[in-house]
């Protein structure tokens, strides 16, 4: 059985960006390949959330992530397993494990470190360790894809790295998850979904950034989405034109907009390439995101918590026995049991 693994940090509410990039590409992952008979492993990591600072309650946070999912259509049946990853302690004892298998040098070159550590005179060793522990996740399951963003594709090679020098020095424990391009052909996408910071579209959206114009969050009401997005950053060309490269603005918005809809970009940007009214294009697509938003919002408060935590606790059990599974098989390699 082939294994899909995702997990998405409960920082804070999310934003959009997450939303498409993230969470709808593994809804619909999780729903087609799951009645196919692979198994699909969506979990909060609850102790990577821990590495910067948590906006709010961290359990609260949580139980709101997997009602993301559910109100994102999530469905639910034998192959689909929810689980909070503090909850399976096997996570933390393969980190220590991995880690004395990954090198300092490795974990120097990683981006994601460099950037949440850049202009600080010091920084906590879960921002430099985390990608270890992210190997962690994916190896206790023998996950063959781990749907993601391209922010995190040097982890995924990481992680490949590390299996790969731990199975040829203790013999063949660990499955190697696919290469990022195989990764990507999985999803489904040319290349990884990264939606824009609407005020700078150099970068990515994130939940992180102080703009709050710069970035949709999920529980933004329809006005304020409208607004944001009639203030976003576009160009100065005479004619509408989706091109990423030179025009990462006017881009980002028609990204967006094909993505809530559901439907193909180039049906999308062909009803808009070449017109001149900026103004228009705002409009329609503030109109399309805040509807569908607002949409989301109401599928969302008619889940309880009480429905979360029943499925937190099913998924546990199997994850509990999988993970559990694998570590002594590890444990053993290494000498320790």
């Amino acid at each position: 059985m082939k294994t899909i693994l995702t997990g998405i940090r409960a920082n804070s509410v999310l934003t959009l960006g997450n939303f498409l990039g993230a969470m709808l590409p593994m809804v619909r992952l999780s729903n087609k390949y799951s009645k196919e008979g692979y198994s699909v492993n969506i979990f909060v990591p609850d102790l990577h959330s821990i590495i910067s600072e948590v906006d709010g309650n961290l359990r609260e946070n949580t139980i709101r992530t997997l009602k993301y999912y559910l109100a994102a259509g999530l469905e639910i049946n034998e192959n689909v397993h929810i689980y909070r990853q503090s909850y399976v302690p096997a996570h933390s004892e393969l980190c220590w494990i991995l880690n004395c298998t990954a090198t300092m040098g490795e974990m120097n070159r990683m981006t994601q470190y460099k950037e949440k550590s850049e202009g600080k005179s010091s920084c906590n060793v879960g921002i430099f360790d985390y990608p270890v522990l992210m190997a962690a996740d994916i190896l206790l399951y023998s996950a063959n894809y781990v749907p993601l963003g391209e922010d995190q594709f040097q982890h995924i090679e990481l992680t490949r790295n590390i299996a790969e020098r731990f199975n040829h020095k203790y013999g063949e424990v660990f499955v190697i998850p696919e290469a990022t391009a195989e990764q990507v052909k999985f999803m489904g996408v040319e290349k990884a979904i990264r939606i824009r910071d609407l005020i700078d579209p150099e970068k990515k959206m994130s939940k992180s950034t102080a703009a709050e114009n710069s970035k949709i969050m999920l529980d933004d009401e329809p006005a304020k989405v409208a607004k944001k997005i009639m203030g976003a950053t576009t160009d100065s060309f005479e004619q509408i034109k989706f091109d990423f490269a030179t025009r990462p603005g006017i881009s980002n918005l028609l990204y967006m907009a094909a993505l809530m809809k559901g439907i193909s970009l180039s049906d999308f940007v062909k009803d808009w390439e070449g017109q001149s009214r900026y103004g228009d294009l705002k409009k329609a697509v503030a109109e399309v995101i805040s509807t569908r938003l607002a949409d989301f919002q109401a599928r969302m408060a008619k889940i309880s918590d009480e429905e979360v935590l029943a499925l937190f606790e099913e998924g546990e059990k199997y994850a509990n026995k999988i993970a559990n599974a694998k570590l002594l098989e590890v444990q053993k390699a290494v000498g320790l049991r």
